[in-house]
């Protein structure tokens, strides 16, 4: 499509949203109806959305809206040339023919964008961190429960075949107790630092300045920010909301705790310093009152475990999740206290040993033969998790039943990476308040 035809497409586009091809259609999708879909943000993570998207039996893509032509143009041919190029958001939600949108957009834009798609009666796909700022969840929250609209968040472990297995082992006591989490997302590329490379159309005439900054601070016109804006505060909470509210997720997912009840943290930046506002290493610390302690650590500085994994260390054995992989290592608890009970008078060392009880704890030389259960192993397979959790979107559009990752699951892990930078940033430990899902103080 040249620029001439974008143009045209874009004219078209409010005469399109105004007729709709199923106007007359009521707002709640039946199990057999097709599903249209628009998408509000057309950036790298949306195409591999769309590609997923039209994977799904009885769905199509009849809408785009991005503030960089070259991302509209590239979607509009990804989708096959049928969707309609709409300038503005508002304009694509005006369309009664489209039944859901998909909001793939720099984290600033969250709260508007679903508030006003909710206004609109569209069901939600919205990417993670769900939210901005906390007070952001806790209003979307009360809007989704006000509504009769579909809200899933875009954080797509969750909907994985080994964070169910995961899911599965934990709840059924495979490793006793969980008791700590120790979760790690390394890198060690300025691509993995979200400094991808600027398109050489980029400029005023192909970017829309204004309709990227909306409720931000006002800036001068500045293409690092359009195209790398994760790494700025005005429009994202870095590395915690990028990279640890997928940890968070999943292990919440996981274990079935809520939120937090204390987090500290600290976070530095050695390497991109002239490039970024945000950190590029973090280390967080999040106590659960369901009782176990997680640990989650991010470098752009190095890929040592780089590829995103977790282990969930329990009183009977642990879990490591890492690379589609999940692995089961048993924690069998036997006792030696000879090194210490060598101290007290022989006799006593003696009847210390004679004793029935502690022969069965401390000295398996002496029981009978048996096999004890050892290291287990389970592989994913299947599609792959984004294509996973569109259909599981999919389902929840066609069923009316709210799916997992709903908004209240969206806004607690969310709100641990706002935790962790507000920790970062005033340098203090943060506290939750249980009551009423949000912040202390």
């Amino acid at each position: 499509m040249n620029r001439r035809d974008f143009m045209k497409t874009t004219v078209v586009a409010t005469a399109a949203s105004a007729i709709g091809t199923r106007a007359a259609r009521a707002k709640t999708v039946q199990a057999n109806d097709r599903i249209q879909v628009g998408y509000i943000g057309c950036g790298a993570r949306a195409h591999q959305l769309m590609d997923a998207t039209l994977a799904q039996p009885g769905v199509e893509i009849v809408g785009l809206c991005d503030a960089y032509t070259g991302r509209v143009e590239r979607a509009k041919a990804r989708v096959g040339g049928k969707a309609v190029v709409y300038r503005d958001y508002k304009e694509l939600l005006a369309n009664p023919a489209i039944d859901a949108v998909f909001i793939v957009t720099p984290d600033h834009w969250h709260k508007t964008m679903t508030l006003d798609a909710l206004a609109a009666k569209k069901d939600i796909y919205i990417e993670k961190p769900f939210t901005f700022t906390v007070e952001d969840g806790v209003a979307l929250v009360d809007a989704v429960k006000k509504s009769d609209r579909i809200l899933q968040v875009g954080s797509q472990g969750v909907s994985s075949a080994e964070y169910a297995k995961v899911r599965e082992l934990i709840q059924g006591g495979k490793i006793g107790k969980v008791v700590m989490v120790r979760a790690a997302y390394n890198r060690n590329s300025d691509s993995g630092a979200w400094l991808y490379p600027i398109p050489p159309d980029a400029s005023p005439k192909t970017v829309n300045w204004e309709q990227f900054i909306g409720p931000a601070p006002k800036r001068p016109f500045d293409l690092a920010r359009f195209f790398r804006w994760r790494c700025y505060w005005d429009y994202s909470g870095g590395v915690a909301t990028d990279l640890f509210v997928h940890l968070v997720s999943w292990m919440h997912f996981a274990t079935g705790a809520k939120a937090p009840k204390m987090v500290v943290a600290t976070g530095e930046t050695y390497k991109y310093s002239k490039t970024h506002e945000v950190p590029d290493t973090v280390n967080a610390l999040l106590t659960y009152p369901e009782g176990f302690t997680a640990n989650l650590t991010c470098t752009f500085n190095n890929e040592q475990g780089a590829e995103s994994g977790m282990e969930i260390l329990g009183t009977n054995g642990s879990l490591i999740v890492r690379g589609g992989t999940v692995t089961f290592k048993p924690e069998p608890r036997r006792e030696d206290n000879r090194w210490v009970v060598a101290s007290w008078p022989e006799a006593m060392e003696k009847a210390y040993y004679d004793d029935p009880k502690v022969q069965a704890i401390e000295s398996p030389f002496l029981w009978d033969p048996k096999m004890a259960g050892g290291v287990e192993t389970w592989v994913a397979e299947g599609r792959d998790d984004t294509n996973a959790h569109i259909a599981n979107f999919v389902a929840s559009v066609k069923s009316r039943k709210q799916p997992v990752e709903d908004a209240l699951f969206g806004h607690r892990a969310a709100a641990c990476a706002h935790m962790v930078n507000k920790s970062i940033r005033e340098k203090k430990f943060v506290e939750w308040d249980a009551t009423n899902d949000r912040i202390k103080g």
